[in-house]
């Protein structure tokens, strides 16, 4: 083709000026857009070119998720040393997350054209373990709106002989602060309760009993009759074709300080299968909820592998309930230890298939599940 006839045939498409953000850092103005190109009907911000493609080819227009929650639990360790400082120019002790309590997410969605804003303080200080609660609001329309709120406990260790180590205490002044305080007291009696009635210590009470025996009733095939065999009611799937698997091996990249994988980077593996399962399950797009009852049971060497293990124990209405299991291996030694238990709700677009457990196994899964979802919807 000729130049001049190329030429000729692009003078008749709209032409566009495309710029994109130098920074994202203070310079927004009210609905994302700089200054010099808040006008004009010929020029669009990359943005707007960009949410154009998303639409097109139906791409995530949302933050990835994962990595804030890596971006959490360093901030949350963080806090932990700024509330540990002593005189001296190195800390004695060393701080680690131990548990997610929760996470809640105010927002559906967390726009990616603009700042996130960390805040967090710690809230209450036993003898060697913290609460740090964190927020995240995020920049839209010349204001920070609230996008999530996190509860993280925080454990300090002795360096030495890897032991408990003491940590300053926490004085409340004020009824506000006497508030907080309170509060985290009272959450730490809750953590201890649900310790004690685990499933895995306890037996359901009289109403779970009830539900897990309904279920079962509704999955009995009522033209013969054998307690063995089971049909799956309509719209439904059973829990055990809801697994969903990963491996990972743990490169030194993803160390931390203390030279164990960090702690973040398994949050966020775990979100990400996590995630997967429950696309595969509800046939859309899933969004995080809440995350909840993250137990670091123990750290993760650097060259084990990583088996991650999702599975859906509960659904309600559009949302699903995901379970995963994390176990490191020692290559060497073949040796297996479970280092987390990870609990995420998900919403979906639509209404979700009912997951059935089938054997007293799956429905201790969707007991538990249950008693997740119902804690982040109270």
């Amino acid at each position: 083709m000729y130049p001049g006839h190329r030429y000729r045939i692009f003078a008749n498409v709209s032409s566009i000026l495309v710029r994109s953000f130098s920074s994202l850092s203070g310079n927004l103005n009210p609905g994302g857009c700089s200054p010099d190109l808040a006008e004009g009907h010929s020029k669009q911000l990359m943005n707007d070119v960009r949410t154009k493609l998303e639409q097109t080819v139906g791409a995530s227009n949302t933050w990835r998720f994962g990595k804030i929650l890596e971006d959490l639990d360093s901030f949350g360790v963080l806090i932990g040393y700024t509330h540990a400082k002593t005189d001296g120019p190195r800390s004695p002790i060393s701080i680690v997350t131990a548990l997610v309590d929760e996470i809640d997410l105010v927002k559906r969605a967390i726009r990616p054209d603009g700042d996130l804003k960390f805040t967090g303080n710690v809230t209450w200080v036993g003898k060697s373990s913290m609460e740090v609660k964190m927020f995240i609001t995020q920049y839209h329309d010349n204001t920070y709106n609230p996008v999530l709120d996190a509860t993280f406990v925080m454990v300090a260790r002795d360096p030495a002989n890897k032991g408990a180590a003491l940590i300053n205490s926490l004085k409340p002044e004020g009824p506000e602060e006497e508030n907080v305080f309170q509060q985290g007291h009272l959450n730490k009696t809750r953590r201890t309760k649900l310790k004690e009635i685990s499933l895995l210590r306890t037996a359901p009470n009289e109403e779970e009993r009830q539900i897990i025996h309904e279920i079962f009733l509704e999955t009995l095939d009522m033209g013969k009759v054998s307690f063995h065999s089971r049909i799956l009611p309509e719209n439904s799937m059973w829990m055990a074709e809801t697994e969903l698997k990963s491996l990972e091996i743990c490169h030194p990249q993803e160390r931390n300080i203390f030279n164990k994988i960090f702690g973040g980077f398994l949050m966020r593996k775990a979100f990400e299968l996590a995630w997967a399962n429950a696309c595969i399950y509800g046939g859309s797009r899933p969004y995080p909820v809440a995350v909840d009852d993250i137990l670091f049971q123990k750290p993760v060497e650097i060259g084990s592998l990583l088996y991650l293990s999702s599975q859906v124990c509960y659904t309600e209405s559009n949302y699903i309930q995901v379970r995963v299991h994390s176990e490191m291996m020692d290559p060497v030694t073949q040796q297996h230890s479970t280092t987390n238990i990870f609990h995420f709700t998900f919403g979906s677009e639509n209404e979700v298939k009912q997951v059935v457990p089938k054997t007293y196994g799956e429905s201790m899964l969707y007991l538990d599940g249950k008693r997740h979802f119902k804690a982040t919807k109270s």
